[in-house]
This record gives C-alpha cells, structure tokens and sequence, in this order.
C-alpha cells in the first residue's frame, strides 16, 4: 500500500503537492522523496522512522512537516534547508537535542510542536526562529528555558506544560505578543515581574505549581482566563508576630540618600554618579516602596497585599482574593499600610 502511494505521488512529479504516509509501519524515510522538489505537505506521522533522510533537504518548498509519533532522537541538522517550512510537529518522539544550526534555516516557520519528548534544554539559537507564532513543548523534561526564547517577538502561544521549570526568566516582559501562556505542572515558586508587562496577554493557566503570590501590578493584566488551582496562595488568615525595629547598613542608607537625590535630580549627584560605575550597578538593583515611593536597596519588608481579581476575568472556582507581593521600605511604612495588607510571616 505504502509503495503504490508513492509511486503515485512520483508520477506527479515536479506537480505533486501533498504526500501523506500516515500509519504506515514505515522505518525509513523514502528517499525518493527527492524527486518530488514541488512538495508542500509532507505527513508521515505514526511510523516508526529513526532518522530523516538526507534527501530531505531538497525539498525547499515544503511548507508543512509532520514526523510526530515516531522514533526520532534529535531534530537533525538537514531540516536547516527546508528553508519554505511554516509547520513543523515532532511530538510524542524521543527528541533530547537540537542539532547545531538547525535553527538558523527555519527563518518561516510559524508553528513548532515538541509535545511529548525528551527535551531536558533548549539551545540559545532559539531566538532565531524570528517568525514563530506558536511553540509548544508540553510533557518534555525542561528545567529552565533560555532568556533567548524571550526575544521571539511574534510569539503568540507558548506552552510548557508538564515540564520541571523552576522558574521564568525575567525577560519574559519582551514577548510583547504574547496572548497565551500555558505552565501547568511545573515546580515555579515565583512569577517574575516582567510578566505584568505583557499586556497582549489573555490566557495564563499556572494550575499546579508551587506560587504562593503573585507580583505586583498583575492584577491589571487585560487577562480573560486565569487558572491557577493547586497552588498554595497565601490566604487572608492574619496572625500577630513581633515588630522588629529598623537597623539598616551603613551601605543601604547611602544608597537610599544617593537613590532618592537622583529621583530629585540633585544636579551633583547625577554628575557624581557617571564616575562610579560601581555604584550605577548598585543602584539599578533598587525597589520603590509601595507606601512612600521612596526608594530603597536591601532592606526591605516582604507584604502580601489581598485584591479581588477583575470581573472580566474567567478564573479557578474557588479563587476569591488574588495575593499580590507588595515591597515596603521600612516598619514606619509597614504602620501606615491598608486594611488588605498584611507583613509575611512564617508561622
């Protein structure tokens, strides 16, 4: 059956356009392939094939690929020439690499399906993938996802789903079309800050992981769907703990008078600090108080603020109040704060 399909594809010759191979029982990808150079869609999905075949890279017109459920080990370095792909699914294979270059090819493709693999990393030269749209690797073995993946400017869908991130680089906030983010399963303790950032975003689910609060300004997120069910938020339960007086370094209150004079534009400091690197790079790690605006650098008291969420949202049943993590300069500040905001404390 799978010899009369592709003897009549090759009888299209330069005319055929589609070839579909699906569940086969095929081992091999069929060299013959290369006399098919007019080809657009290529489905060989549910086989057994180990290895692409070297006659692939010819096929410079393909714009669909689909080598899902088979026994691939990497994504081999002869997909660089399909240089015309928009599609490519490689899911449910046995995918632990990317072969170096690989990405550099696919300068067209739109959508990348790597769910159900081996995946433990992701090489840096994802970000040349610059027309990618949609990137799935749900049920792969990451850790960690590179800050290169960020600077994919037109992605619009990414899911991570069942894998083992521990966290989400802060420059996530440069995904500026980002309007899906899908993290379900995963072991993430915080959000970073440059997630409130993304305001094309409509869709975050980061059910089942470990987030005790959210940062501050998510709740102004134009989200429309919000799940985050079975993870330990903090919950409005007040307890009484010792205040505990101020005492700061001799290194954070010159910090907080040079940080507050530049906030003033004190015309000697600005001219001061353009001679001290080091103390340029100090001072970029600053927080702004959420009380008196006033800035600060490592003394700090950790709050957690309980909001509504908006009601435009579609969120997890049971989620009534959204804890926000909220920074405050000092105990004098902590006295001044609202009836929602309450110190971290560990009981």
């Amino acid at each position: 059956m799978t010899e009369r399909l592709l003897i009549r594809a090759l009888k299209g010759g330069k005319d055929t356009k589609i070839v579909t191979l699906n569940g086969k029982g095929i081992t091999k990808m069929p060299s013959a392939l290369s006399k098919l150079p007019g080809l657009k869609t290529l489905d060989l999905q549910n086989n057994q094939i180990r290895k692409v075949c070297p006659e692939i890279s010819t096929l410079t017109q393909l714009t669909a690929l689909n080598l899902g459920n088979n026994l691939l080990e990497e994504i081999p370095e002869e997909m660089k020439y399909l240089t015309s792909l928009k599609k490519l699914h490689l899911f449910g294979n046995k995918i632990c690499k990317f072969a170096p270059g690989v990405c550099g090819g696919l300068q067209h493709l739109i959508l990348l399906n790597l769910n159900n693999n081996r995946l433990t990393w992701i090489p840096q030269e994802v970000s040349r993938l610059k027309s990618l749209v949609i990137l799935s690797i749900n049920h792969n073995q990451l850790a960690s996802i590179p800050k290169e993946l960020c600077f994919l400017e037109n992605l619009s869908e990414l899911q991570l789903s069942y894998n083992r991130l521990l966290s989400l680089p802060e420059e996530i906030k440069f995904l500026k079309k980002l309007q899906k983010l899908v993290l379900i399963r995963n072991n993430i303790e915080v959000l970073p800050e440059g997630l409130c950032d993304l305001q094309n975003l409509r869709i975050l689910d980061i059910a089942g992981n470990i987030i005790q609060i959210l940062p501050s300004g998510f709740q102004n997120l134009k989200l429309r769907e919000f799940y985050c069910e079975g993870n330990p938020l903090f919950l409005m339960k007040p307890v009484n703990a010792i205040q505990q007086e101020d005492a700061w370094s001799l290194q954070e209150i010159t910090s907080r008078f040079i940080m507050n004079e530049l906030e003033g534009k004190s015309p000697f400091i600005m001219q001061a600090i353009q001679r001290h690197p080091q103390v340029r790079n100090i001072i970029s790690q600053r927080r702004k108080c959420a009380i008196c605006g006033k800035y600060f650098l490592t003394i700090w008291l950790e709050c957690v603020e309980f909001v509504p969420p908006p009601k435009n949202w579609k969120i997890s049943r049971n989620l009534k109040l959204v804890p926000l993590r909220i920074l405050i300069c000092s105990y004098k500040c902590f006295n001044k704060r609202g009836l929602n905001l309450f110190g971290i404390a560990q009981v």
